[in-house]
């Protein structure tokens, strides 16, 4: 079955969940202050990721280092459709760029960068759809910060029981706890440039 790129997420009409993994330094100010904080860096890209299941591949669940806390972060719709209108893909698709010299001259000055990453279930098989992560860069950063971010909930502890069912082969005790993620209406042009594409 062929693949394609999706959108799923937590949403409402203001706000839409992302979620990032952090060590315990950065995550309890984070958590604590509704905002980010030292030594969390505001001199890299951080990337945010729509798809809970992606990010606990990409954890392991909460149990890499560095990634043992996982924040649930509201961010506004707007400002995350305005980081979607602003990305460039991480690869020079040749249906959204003309040639790669105009891909590598836009990526190069990107405020945001745009990668497309196989789903997984619970158990980390790929699906046949690819979620989207959002790289924020240096430049737009502090913004996110200060001005995209609603609010931050610890999702550890539900990760934390999430873990201990699928470890005892309770999947559908599991599956009951998941955040619900729906496909994310996107704006046709925007959806041309960041290659969102459908069944």
């Amino acid at each position: 079955m062929k693949s394609y790129n999706e959108i799923r997420a937590t949403y409402n009409k203001d706000t839409i969940t992302i979620y990032q993994a952090y060590g315990k330094d950065i995550a309890l100010t984070a958590i604590r202050n509704k905002k980010f904080q030292k030594p969390f860096s505001f001199n890299r890209m951080t990337w945010i990721k729509p798809s809970f299941l992606w990010l606990m591949e990409r954890s392991n669940w909460g149990n890499k280092s560095n990634q043992e806390y996982i924040l649930a972060i509201k961010i506004k719709r707007n400002k995350w459709e305005e980081a979607l209108s602003l990305g460039v893909l991480t690869y020079p698709d040749s249906k959204v760029y003309t040639t790669g010299y105009e891909w590598e001259e836009k990526f190069a000055n990107a405020k945001t960068h745009i990668q497309w990453d196989p789903e997984r279930n619970f158990k980390g098989v790929k699906l046949n759809y690819q979620s989207i992560q959002v790289g924020i860069s240096r430049f737009l950063i502090q913004e996110y910060n200060e001005d995209w971010i609603v609010d931050i909930e610890d999702y550890t502890p539900l990760v934390k029981k999430m873990r201990e069912l699928i470890k005892n082969g309770k999947y559908i005790e599991a599956q009951r706890l998941l955040p619900v993620e729906k496909v994310y209406p996107i704006d046709n042009e925007i959806g041309k440039k960041i290659a969102l594409t459908s069944k």
